[in-house]
């Protein structure tokens, strides 16, 4: 029983150690080497998806926990030699009504925090901003719908001109700048073929479908830099669109628009700058 204790005790500690090893290695807003678990959660959107998520576990867990030992019993207890002479029993009708009954009832218990969550997740009635996300092939560019004169195209930057502590495949040579505890709406659509808007960290992915303007939300709690990626196979370049969120406190982003508002408006029309696109066959 002393060694049973013992190797039960190192299974739950490297358990342990396995499931919180992401989140201890884990950098704000982007993902990290070896991470097996979410990013942490920067939106009350993120937050309420982990938390989903983390019921799901504990739900699958105990099916399939039950479900293994209710084969070891079937095993031991009706394998030929412990049970020579097996049952003509046909019917049962408790246990026909139990595995249609509970399995009904597990899955209301998944759809009720399930649609909450889809439907939390889907717009916000009351935005204090809006911003636009259009892609192209293979871009973003963004335009602050309610300033207007703010619109710029956000390239990848190559690998050769990353600064120190710029994650490779994630930097953009634009940055969206937001501020933080804002109701954001967020439209996404596409120019020519379907991309996706993935932000993992503030819980949010939505398609970018040409003709088609979408629609989702969020609220950023902490300021720093995020990190996310087109999620949708768009083509030759699908791997080199990402995107990068910058998140300041209001003031500091009142004092962005007021520069903002001069570059990009002597800028005029966005310029497609192709140089900047790697190539795939250079990687």
């Amino acid at each position: 029983m002393g060694m049973v204790r013992k190797l039960v005790a190192l299974l739950t500690a490297g358990a342990v150690t396995i499931l919180t090893m992401g989140h201890a290695i884990a950098e704000q807003g982007q993902p990290s080497p070896w991470q097996i678990t979410f990013q942490e959660a920067f939106s009350p959107v993120a937050r309420d998806q982990h938390e989903f998520h983390d019921m799901l576990m504990w739900i699958i867990g105990a099916i399939t926990v039950l479900v293994m030992l209710l084969m070891i019993y079937v095993m031991v207890r009706y394998n030929r030699r412990a049970n020579p002479t097996p049952s003509k029993t046909s019917h049962n009708t408790l246990i026909e009504i139990l595995w249609t009954v509970v399995p009904i009832i597990i899955l209301i218990v998944i759809m009720i925090p399930s649609l909450r969550l889809l439907y939390f997740g889907n717009r916000i009635e009351t935005p204090d901003m809006t911003i636009k996300a259009v892609g192209h092939q293979w871009y973003w560019s963004y335009e602050y719908v309610d300033e207007e004169g703010i619109e710029f195209d956000s390239f990848i930057v190559d690998e050769a001109d990353l600064k120190p502590g710029q994650p490779r495949l994630l930097t953009t040579d634009e940055a969206i700048v937001l501020p933080i505890n804002t109701n954001i709406r967020i439209l996404v659509t596409a120019e020519t073929v379907i991309h996706s808007w993935a932000m993992p960290s503030l819980g949010v992915k939505m398609d970018a479908v040409p003709g088609r303007l979408n629609e989702t939300w969020t609220r950023i709690e902490k300021a720093g830099m995020y990190y996310g990626q087109c999620s949708e196979l768009c083509g030759t370049n699908h791997g080199f669109m990402p995107i990068m969120v910058k998140a300041v406190s209001k003031e500091d982003y009142a004092k962005w628009l007021v520069e903002a508002k001069k570059e990009f408006a002597s800028e005029g029309t966005p310029t497609i700058k192709f140089a900047q696109i790697p190539s795939p066959i250079a990687q």
